[in-house]
């Protein structure tokens, strides 16, 4: 009981806080902005931009251009070389590895004062969930969160590994005790071999919070279920809560379901490299919570501008609800002006409240339509909903033909459970998308292009796909959708659609 207080006592008093923070987000990015101008002032990139003439913020949008990756490389280099004081003050504590698509991989750099975001977004969904619901309960047994390994290497002097590499080594206490898998068994590269190791490991705790990626988390409860012949909330039967981020969660819901036999609380986070951006603070609603009190100042260019090259920057009182905006943020890691790469709609102004649409270069225009992820995503959850069927996976893309009539969309699908009639299940996702986008719906109904096809993909025929490109497990994912025909191309090669 004692313990239940305690846990209950810390989760309102977090509330509360963030509660306050939310209440006054124009004050408190405006601080923000102050105090990351103020430590960039004696920097190299501060000296090149000239920091010390920005007074406001028209004059840090004048000051400071917006950069991806490869503007700021030449910076990360000379950190890498040994540099001191070249994107924020002394040098990073780490470099966080991700892939680029231009780049290779890209050192993500996280100091001393950044790096409390990324562990305290997480904690603070999870106090959230606690104090709003009353579950004390879920910290009771074991939790895991399926992630990169632990193992770090040496760039340049900095420790560098995955993020949620890094993050293994700065877990609570509190969570540390209950934590699985095993370290060694953490330290497993291999992904198959890992979620086999990792199934061993837990096969007979008593697990009460999962966490990760959805569709490794979907492989994880195969494999469970597959070794115990049991559904998810019967072989863990005080299985609590589901945290989740890096994909939209919509489209495995009902595989999901399926899969644990039972609905369960889920909290949705918004992590990055880059820095972690909201996270889900009502079970009541899908939407998340900008997280405003933690080095970061954000800016928003509407998608249209940005096609357009037209980087006309907004601060966070000047949004609308309802536009889609690309992502631009400045952080105590030293990222300035920097574009995110991703996309999101606000759905509330009083708390600053989004949903995650997709990636700037995630879209689908091969005929003028610019369907973005997010549209792909409802389509196929409301068409699911219409007709039954329960999918695993899937990806789309353009198929061009000898005329443009005879092109269009073509969707690669996973199913679990499968529709009654497949021609039925395309004329449904049609009108599902048209309904979602108005461009592809003209583009159809003018007869430009032809309505969407569905091939169908053999089961785990998409892990034999990112393993020939091997990136299979850890926070990879599939991109929903493409603009080429690269990732259809190869699944047609793998040998992986069925036999209409």
């Amino acid at each position: 009981m004692f313990k239940h207080f305690i846990i209950s006592f810390l989760a309102n008093r977090q509330k509360k806080a963030i509660l306050k923070w939310a209440e006054n987000p124009i004050t408190g990015q405006n601080e923000t902005l102050k105090k990351l101008i103020s430590s960039g002032e004696k920097t190299l990139f501060g000296r090149d931009h000239n920091f010390n003439a920005i007074n406001s913020y028209g004059s840090f949008k004048k000051n400071i251009p917006i950069v991806d990756y490869e503007k700021l490389k030449p910076y990360i280099n000379k950190i890498i070389q040994g540099k001191a004081n070249v994107l924020w003050p002394g040098r990073p504590k780490y470099f966080a590895i991700t892939s680029g698509t231009t780049s290779g991989a890209k050192y993500i750099p996280i100091t001393k004062e950044s790096l409390p975001n990324h562990l305290e977004g997480a904690k603070d969904a999870l106090l959230m969930y606690i104090a709003n619901t009353g579950n004390t309960k879920a910290l009771n047994g074991k939790h895991i969160f399926l992630q990169g390994s632990p193992i770090l290497e040496v760039k340049g002097g900095i420790k560098t590994g995955r993020l949620s590499g890094i993050s293994a080594h700065h877990t609570p206490l509190y969570l540390r005790l209950s934590r699985l898998p095993s370290h060694q068994t953490n330290c497993i590269e291999d992904w198959e071999e890992k979620i086999d190791a990792i199934v061993k490991e837990t096969i007979a705790q008593d697990m009460r919070i999962m966490s990760g990626i959805p569709s490794w988390l979907q492989m994880y409860f195969e494999k469970l279920k597959e070794a115990s012949n049991k559904p998810i909330g019967e072989l863990f039967p005080n299985f609590q809560l589901l945290i989740y981020g890096g994909v939209s969660y919509a489209p495995y819901k009902k595989k999901f379901e399926k899969l644990i036999g039972r609905k369960i609380d889920s909290v949705e986070v918004y992590p990055a490299s880059e820095g972690f951006f909201a996270f889900q603070d009502q079970q009541e609603s899908d939407d998340l919570l900008l997280i405003l009190n933690s080095g970061i100042f954000y800016e928003f260019i509407k998608e249209q501008d940005f096609l357009e090259s037209k980087h006309n920057r907004l601060s966070l009182e000047e949004i609308e609800i309802g536009t889609n905006y690309v992502l631009i943020i400045s952080t105590s890691a030293g990222l300035w002006a920097y574009n995110t790469g991703d996309t999101v709609k606000f759905t509330s102004t009083s708390p600053y409240k989004i949903v995650v649409t997709g990636r700037i270069k995630q879209f689908l225009s091969a005929f003028g339509e610019h369907v973005i992820v997010k549209e792909v995503e409802n389509a196929i959850e409301k068409t699911c909903a219409d007709t039954g069927a329960i999918i695993n996976e899937f990806t789309v893309a353009p198929k061009f033909g000898a005329e443009t009539s005879g092109s269009f969309h073509e969707w690669f699908i996973d199913f679990e459970s499968e529709p009654e009639n497949i021609r039925q299940f395309e004329k449904t996702l049609d009108k599902n998308l048209q309904d979602q986008n108005k461009y592809y719906k003209d583009l159809v109904q003018g007869k430009v292009i032809s309505s969407l096809s569905v091939e169908r993909i053999c089961n785990k025929g998409f892990n034999k796909y990112m393993k020939s490109i091997g990136k299979l497990g850890s926070q990879n994912k599939i991109p929903k959708i493409s603009n080429d025909r690269k990732i259809a191309d190869e699944l047609y090669r793998l040998n992986v659609i069925e036999e209409r």
